[in-house]
């Protein structure tokens, strides 16, 4: 090997690396976590976390990119071939659901950089949140057009979507001890997802003899 060549990357150090400063920037933040917790959590040193993902910024935006990436592929494989706007919806809540209840870190991590208005927020609204809502709102105006979905705001009614869907994970602390028990162990995830899904096909969505 020549002098001075670099190395060729491990994809399997790269995951490492992700899973454990993800970990670490849930519980502490992009500004309380430190690259020499993420290193040895990871299994390596400071020197490689640098050399895969440049600085702790860069580190914090993989993150969330990956995050995202794997939400929008859930929601994406939970929606049927030729979805019509119903399908689109439920493929929202279901795909939602099945990514949040094995990735706890996401509503953590997510939350955290909403509510401080983080550096990330920016480019997460721009290349995720606004997408989502024009494609949740786009899919209500044609499902009141084709009569299977009730005359609403559709807008408001994305956001309405969003709260009582996302609202459980991101308050699950308290939600358990409001409960007495784990909000977030598997069958009362279940439940939660049955509940909402009942709630919009009651709520939002018409019977084939109402859409007449």
């Amino acid at each position: 090997m020549k002098r001075g060549r670099r190395k060729a990357k491990n994809p399997e150090t790269a995951r490492r690396i992700l899973a454990a400063a993800e970990q670490i920037f849930a519980q502490r933040g992009l500004a309380g976590a430190r690259t020499e917790e993420i290193a040895a959590a990871a299994h390596a040193n400071k020197a490689m976390l640098y050399y895969y993902y440049g600085d702790k910024q860069r580190l914090y935006r993989a993150v969330i990119e990956n995050l995202f990436s794997q939400l929008r592929r859930s929601i994406e494989s939970a929606r049927p071939a030729n979805a019509s706007p119903r399908g689109h919806l439920l493929a929202y809540v279901n795909g939602y659901f099945d990514f949040v209840s094995t990735h706890p870190n996401y509503p953590r991590i997510v939350q955290r950089e909403v509510m401080e208005s983080g550096p990330q927020l920016h480019w997460i609204v721009q290349k995720y949140f606004r997408p989502f809502h024009k494609r949740l709102s786009r899919a209500i105006e044609e499902g009141i057009a084709a009569g299977e979905i009730q005359p609403v705001d559709s807008h408001n009614t994305v956001f309405s979507i969003i709260a009582i869907t996302v609202f459980y994970f991101a308050a699950a602390p308290v939600v358990s001890r409001v409960l007495g028990r784990d909000a977030l162990r598997p069958q009362a995830v279940a439940a939660r997802k049955r509940a909402v899904l009942d709630f919009l096909e009651r709520g939002l969505f018409r019977s084939p003899k109402r859409a007449k």
